[in-house]
């Protein structure tokens, strides 16, 4: 199977692929996957009947350094997993899904591919001792500026975003970071396990 001539993985084959690693076989994170449910913007479950809860082994093993750089400077602190793996074909559900809205933008065009489809991105927040997601000034999937990485430090000036809104962001980006995760300009959720090009050109999209 193939796209764009280049291979793609089935979604009914990633279980049997040595590429890819469950997200149950990582010690010490929270899984709420939003698109194997109703609480996502289209307001329905996306994944069945495949299990998605699934990354690419090389994103699995930079979760793993995640988890150890929480244990190490905000012990307590949980990183629990919105979304892991996204097949091509979800992709193409969400996109359409916004097409004439203005709002494509929050996606990656299906043609070019997600690093989701790769099994090499993350949506991801943190959870505090008590198993509350910290607040992060919005929800996610919150498609408004207000999510924005690169606007949020005027919104703190605004008063927009508090203070500690803005603290548990850089928290969060901290251990991604450290961990080889790259951020983007518009989710404060999102990143993509090293360079996205890299990614489309190397590794092999699930269909």
């Amino acid at each position: 199977m193939s796209i764009d001539g280049k291979p793609g993985v089935a979604s009914e084959d990633v279980a049997g692929s040595p590429e890819f690693r469950h997200l149950a076989s990582i010690a010490g994170i929270a899984v709420d996957l939003r698109y194997a449910s109703a609480n996502n913007f289209v307001g329905r479950d996306l994944y069945s009947p495949f299990d998605c809860a699934w990354l690419h082994r090389d994103a699995a093993a930079a979760l793993e350094q995640v988890v150890t750089w929480l244990a190490r400077e905000r012990p307590g602190a949980t990183a629990l997993v919105l979304d892991a793996l996204r097949p091509q074909r979800v992709q193409q559900q969400l996109w359409d899904t916004l097409a004439g809205t203005g709002l494509q933008m929050y996606l990656a065009d299906p043609v070019r591919g997600s690093i989701h489809s790769y099994g090499m991105a993350l949506d991801i927040t943190l959870l505090d001792e008590a198993g509350l997601e910290l607040d992060m000034g919005t929800g996610f999937d919150d498609m408004t500026e207000l999510s924005h990485p690169a606007l949020e430090e005027g919104f703190v000036l605004a008063g927009r975003l508090t203070a500690q809104q803005m603290a548990n962001r850089r928290l969060l980006r901290a251990a991604m970071l450290q961990a080889g995760f790259l951020g983007i300009r518009t989710e404060w959720w999102h990143f993509d396990c090293g360079d996205r090009e890299l990614v489309r050109s190397t590794y092999r999209r699930v269909l």
